[in-house]
């Protein structure tokens, strides 16, 4: 299942996990569990072409590819018989639901192209995440991955998101895409393509590497071919591709572009535990936009522990929630059940040198000092060779 292996089958030595008998990786009443919102039986690859609706005329379009041919994908994408095979899934088998996802992407596309903008990120990645969740906030997997990116929990916090027992950033729209996007663009510098980045998504670094230097491969297809990977990874590229030239073309195959209200609200800063049921009480606030505009809230009340959090509201009624708010009583939380003890792990990764890199620029991508890459791999030279690996600690 992609949305649950893209993290949790990483090499410990790659990306980190935390202790999974902590109780806050526990599931919330307010999560949906992913098999009730993917349905990921995979396509047969050997279904004959003429079940497959009319396709656009395109063998493979890049970035690169000339301004007559339309759409111009900015992912690679290869019209084969495997991705013509999961369009025809998306479209005829499981055509309601996949429209409920492009439903649900279209309130919240416009912040995701904005953040994949400013991490220089190619636009067709979103749809990376109708693969992973349908771009679901409160999607969790068997595997405890979450959100409409499925982090799981250690790759999460190397990513800079608060997960706890009160937040779960996993689940916020906003904070879980500018994880993802960094997430993304740091497996691109290490792979060098898209094809192989999403592979890694789903696998793991680890695995691909290894995949890699076992096969003497240099790309995504190489290894696809190959036992070194999962079936289930050698589906998930293809049914990105297939994702995104529906989502491209939503006219040629029939799926409604009706507008969608999108994902805007006002902050309001909160110094105590609110109960979102008192906010309501109080306020007239919907309960349901509370939970709406704040799926990383797990107990649907604002955090003790946090003097100054901001709270979503719907536009226009922030000024009177902050006029109400001495009238919000303080919410109690019950007490944390014991836990289970934090395993500390060391945050480190590898990177791929490529052409034209040095010491000094690996250092200013990854924001690590050149002090600490020197004695991380044991260089006595500042000169480092492409196809090198180094690790990149944190």
């Amino acid at each position: 299942m992609p949305a649950e292996s893209h993290a949790q089958t990483t090499s410990p030595d790659i990306i980190p996990e935390m202790n999974p008998a902590e109780e806050d990786d526990e599931p919330d009443a307010n999560l949906v569990p992913l098999e009730a919102e993917l349905t990921l039986t995979p396509p047969d690859v050997t279904a004959p072409a003429e079940s497959v609706p009319p396709q656009p005329r395109s063998t493979i379009q890049t970035a690169q590819a000339p301004e007559t041919a339309a759409p111009a994908y900015n992912i690679p994408v290869v019209i084969d018989p495997t991705v013509q095979n999961h369009i025809h899934f998306f479209n005829i088998s499981i055509r309601s639901r996949f429209e409920q996802w492009l439903i649900r992407l279209s309130r919240y596309r416009p912040l995701v192209e904005n953040i994949f903008s400013e991490f220089n990120l190619p636009s067709d990645l979103v749809y990376l995440s109708l693969v992973e969740s349908g771009f679901n906030p409160h999607a969790y997997s068997r595997a405890k991955a979450t959100g409409p990116w499925q982090f799981m929990k250690g790759t999460g916090l190397l990513y800079g998101l608060r997960i706890d027992h009160y937040v779960d950033e996993r689940r916020d729209p906003i904070k879980s895409t500018v994880a993802a996007a960094r997430y993304l663009r740091d497996l691109y510098d290490l792979f060098g393509t898209w094809p192989l980045a999403m592979a890694a998504y789903n696998a793991g670094e680890g695995k691909v590497m290894r995949a890699l230097h076992k096969a003497q491969a240099e790309t995504f297809s190489d290894i696809s071919k190959t036992k070194l990977i999962r079936a289930e990874t050698k589906q998930y590229v293809p049914r990105i591709m297939a994702a995104t030239v529906i989502a491209r073309n939503p006219d040629q195959y029939g799926f409604s572009q009706e507008p969608v209200a999108p994902h805007q609200f006002e902050e309001v800063a909160v110094n105590r535990p609110l109960h979102f049921r008192a906010i309501a009480n109080t306020t007239g606030i919907s309960y349901e936009e509370l939970k709406l505009l704040n799926p990383e809230l797990r107990r649907d009340a604002t955090p003790p522990d946090d003097s100054s959090y901001h709270l979503k509201v719907p536009v226009g009624t922030g000024s009177k929630l902050a006029q109400l708010l001495d009238r919000i009583p303080t919410y109690k939380f019950p007490p944390l059940p014991a836990r289970a003890k934090q395993v500390k792990t060391d945050n480190s990764r590898w990177y791929k040198v490529r052409a034209g890199d040095t010491l000094e620029k690996v250092s200013k991508r990854f924001r690590v000092p050149l002090k600490t890459l020197r004695t991380k791999n044991n260089l006595t030279s500042p000169v480092i060779k492409p196809g090198e690996l180094l690790i990149i600690g944190r």
